[in-house]
């Protein structure tokens, strides 16, 4: 069982260790809904799903529910009926232990910021240059 939480802990949540995939998203509305370069998303059934608090839901297209914190923002589930029938994807950033579970792909890739594909090479240190 993996365990996460919202920025300020009023939502937590409990997930299986084991999901369908985990993957990196780089398309637009993930990257404008978290104000990130990109986000992580595995993917659950949605009864394997528990969630602790009372996330505020976001309809974010004509199917897709964007569920977040309402106190600190945090983004934390979605969903999409007609897309993922039964299913939850919750972004791991959010996860207590994002180490847990590595991603094993990149989506949505089409719609990936350029300078993106080589943020690897960018230099690298571990608190603030100094």
């Amino acid at each position: 069982m993996l365990k996460g939480r919202c920025h300020c802990g009023a939502i937590h949540y409990e997930m299986p260790a084991e999901v369908l995939h985990h993957a990196l998203c780089h398309c637009s509305d993930c990257r404008r809904h978290a104000g990130a370069p990109m986000v992580g998303w595995a993917m659950v059934p949605a009864l394997e799903l528990k969630v602790f608090g009372e996330p505020v839901v976001y309809h974010s297209s004509e199917h897709g529910r964007r569920h977040f914190c309402g106190r600190c923002g945090t983004g934390l589930f979605y969903f999409n009926e007609a897309m993922l029938p039964g299913m939850a994807d919750i972004q791991t950033g959010t996860l207590d232990n994002p180490d847990a579970l590595p991603a094993t792909a990149q989506i949505q890739v089409a719609e990936r910021i350029g300078w993106m594909a080589a943020a690897h090479e960018l230099p690298e240190f571990e608190r603030y240059p100094s």
